[in-house]
This record gives C-alpha cells, sequence and structure tokens, in this order.
C-alpha cells in the first residue's frame, strides 16, 4: 500500500472512530422529569405550528420569518442559506410525533431542495444540505439522498483556498477573500462525505479551515470576530470586523454559538483534543459573560450599548443549548455538570413566554425574538428556521440523556 493510500486509510478511521465516540461519550447526566415533560408538550405544540405553516406556504417557496407587525409570513427560493432548515425541522418533528404529513411535507420541500447540491456560488451547502437530506438519510435511508449530499460536498468544496487555508464565504468583487465564523458549520457535511466516499479531501479541507478559524476569528479571551478578511494570493489577514454584530471588537452572540457549536463539532469528529479545548474556552467566555441574563438567553451582542434594553436573541440561546448538550459528553465531569444545567436552563426559557409562541400564532413558528441582521434592519425580533431548527435538536439531544 502506498504511503497516500495508508494516510487515507489512517483518516478513515480516524473519523469512524470519532463517529462512535461521538455516541460513546464519557459524561451522561440525569435528564429532569419536568423538563422532560415540557419537551414532550414543546413536541406537540410543533407538531400544531408546523401543520399550520405548511398550510401558509405559497407554492415553491421556504419559510424564511414572520413579521408580527404585518402579520404576513416571508419566504425565499431554495437558494437562501436557511432553505434547509425548514425541511429539517419537521424530519425531526416527525421523529417525535410520527405524524406523516410532516414527513410527507419534508419530501416535497427535499424536492425543491434538490438542485442546490451543484450550487458553488454559497458557503452555506452544510445548512442547506445537511440539515435537510442529512437529516433525511437518517430519518428515511435513500441511495439518492447520499448522492445529493456528495455532490453537494463536492459544490462546497470548490469554495477552498489552499493559500488562505479556509473556504470562502462570501463573495466580492474587490480582491479579497472573506470568511465568516458561521462557516464552521458548514463543516459537518464534509466529515459526512469522507466517511461514505473514503475521499479523505473533504476531511483535510474542513481541519484546514477549522484550524485557520481557530488562528484568526479569535481575541485573547476567546470571543470571535464575525468576519475575517485574507488576501486570496498571500493568505495574509487584511481586516477583522463585523457584519451582524455591534461593532468590529463586540461579541456578536450567534457568532459566538456558531463558534461554540464548530469547535465542539471538530472534537467530536476529530478527538483533536485541541479543538474541545478551544470548545470550553469559547463556552467560558459565554457563561461568565457578565451580561448573560439570569436565563440564559442572550442579547443580540454581548456588547449591545443599551443592556440589559437590547433585544434578545432565541436563535442564538437554541444554538448555544444545542451545543453544550453535545460539549457536556466530552468535558469533565465538573465542567460537564455546568454544560448540562445551562443547557437545560436554555430550554426551560426558551419553553416559556416571552420566547416560545402561543398556537395558531407566529405563522406557525415554534420560537419568537430572534435577530437576523440588527445592523441590516432585517429580521429584527422576529422568528427564524434557524431558532425553531436548533430547539428541536437541543430538544431531542436532552431526551438522550433519559435513555
Amino acid at each position: 500500500m502506498s504511503i497516500k493510500r495508508k494516510l487515507q486509510a489512517g483518516i478513515i478511521i480516524l473519523c469512524s472512530i470519532a463517529t462512535v465516540n461521538c455516541v460513546q461519550a464519557q459524561n451522561t447526566f440525569k435528564a429532569n422529569s419536568s423538563v422532560l415533560k415540557t419537551i414532550d408538550q414543546n413536541f406537540k405544540d410543533a407538531d400544531v405550528q408546523y401543520r399550520l405553516m405548511k398550510e401558509k406556504l405559497q407554492p415553491g417557496r421556504f419559510p424564511k420569518t414572520f413579521n408580527p407587525k404585518t402579520n404576513m409570513p416571508e419566504t425565499s427560493d431554495s437558494g437562501w442559506w436557511c432553505s434547509g432548515f425548514y425541511p429539517g425541522t419537521l424530519l425531526n418533528i416527525y421523529q417525535e410525533t410520527k405524524d406523516d404529513s410532516l414527513l410527507t411535507e419534508a419530501k416535497r420541500m427535499l424536492g425543491l431542495l434538490n438542485n442546490e447540491q451543484y450550487n458553488k456560488n454559497t458557503h452555506d451547502l452544510g445548512f442547506m444540505m445537511y440539515c435537510s437530506f442529512g437529516t433525511a438519510q437518517k430519518v428515511a435511508p435513500d441511495a439518492k439522498y447520499k448522492q445529493i449530499l456528495i455532490n453537494s460536498a463536492k459544490s462546497l468544496s470548490t469554495r477552498f483556498n489552499p493559500k488562505v487555508g479556509c473556504i470562502k464565504s462570501w463573495d466580492s468583487k474587490k480582491p479579497e477573500f472573506i470568511v465568516i465564523i458561521d462557516n464552521m458549520m458548514n463543516l459537518e457535511l464534509l466529515f459526512w462525505a469522507t466517511r461514505v466516499t473514503g475521499d479523505s479531501s473533504y476531511y483535510k479541507i474542513a481541519v484546514t479551515h477549522a484550524n485557520t478559524t481557530m488562528k484568526n476569528h479569535f481575541r485573547p479571551d476567546y470571543s470571535s470576530y464575525h468576519v475575517v478578511t485574507y488576501d486570496p494570493q498571500t493568505g495574509a489577514v487584511l481586516q477583522k470586523k463585523t457584519a451582524q454584530g455591534y461593532a468590529d471588537g463586540s461579541a456578536w452572540a450567534r457568532g459566538q454559538a456558531w463558534g461554540l457549536y464548530g469547535y465542539t463539532l471538530m472534537y467530536c469528529e476529530t478527538h483533536d483534543r485541541k479543538y474541545l479545548e478551544q470548545a470550553e474556552h469559547i463556552a467560558h467566555f459565554i457563561l461568565h459573560n457578565p451580561n448573560l441574563p439570569n436565563d440564559k438567553v442572550p442579547y443580540w451582542d454581548y456588547n449591545a450599548p443599551n443592556i440589559p434594553d437590547a433585544l434578545r436573541d432565541a436563535s442564538a440561546g437554541a444554538v448555544t443549548a444545542s451545543a453544550l448538550l453535545e460539549l457536556c459528553r466530552y468535558a469533565d465531569a465538573k465542567h460537564g455538570k455546568v454544560y448540562f444545567k445551562t443547557a437545560q436552563t436554555l430550554i426551560k426559557s426558551l419553553s416559556t413566554a416571552p420566547y416560545k409562541a402561543a398556537n395558531g400564532t407566529n405563522g406557525g413558528f415554534l420560537l419568537q425574538h430572534s435577530v437576523g441582521h440588527f445592523p441590516a434592519g432585517t429580521e429584527v425580533d422576529q422568528p427564524l428556521t434557524y431558532a425553531d431548527y436548533y430547539f428541536v435538536e437541543a430538544m431531542m439531544r436532552y431526551k438522550e440523556f433519559a435513555k
């Protein structure tokens, strides 16, 4: 066997071991019975809400948000970066409720999303395709879903620049290479692709991107910049700034959650302890932040100038909860317990007013009060598809501790 083939084989074995260990992690904590009852009710309510949403959805469109001021839904085509969350959420609710109408709707939406497997103009194919087709492959496996995901990984890989060591996030007419912290969330698709194809190039891209991001996106306190701009020819850092946060030097809440989730995922997939340490450093920044509210649902930016009157971001809370319920499995018992308890508090907080919507309201969305892009004034204090997706995922992860 050649050295190259041996290296490939070794990487594939590591991927397989990591996947098993994601399930067989060291820590288990006791789920609270009252929280479990709340979660059961949440899934019943989610079934009601998503039935409402699918009835109101226009043909060929994907839900995006709902404007409570106009009482009107906002939708997108399949190319919007959030298009995969709706079918993914439908599939996850179906797993809990066995409502066949949601499975039927999810399959219909997957048909509309199918062509995005060839989309090379976005870095968000992990969000779009793995949260949808990846979930479908777990719930109702299909050979065509597997090929769609492989094609999606191929498309995502075309955006990798080896000189920079990252996958490009946003295209630019300027001679610059833009990378956002959100991109950590799209790496799971690449790890999956190596496992099923034996092609280690996907794995190498994911690890290289994570390493470059770890080097350049984080400050000494382990808060992260939203955006880092590189010279595409040399890989040199040109600028560190924000787009959706309060200021270049501030800690945009959802960005911190993306980082926490992303590096927890990196440890789960590789079992390289530097990623576990990075995830725990990010968790420490979040959980010990003086501006973190008692209910643990963060303000839209940890440095928003009008705290405590700043808007909360339920989506950042949902992503954080889901990430912590994975991270708690790998940390030492002391820190793991803190992560578990914090996630439990977040689930309880998001399960009540003002965050959880009453049935028949909110355009069918489960959660209210998320903040999409505050500086641009878009999707501000509105429901968002990814808030629901990660809230549902967090609740499913919590239920695993009751088994």
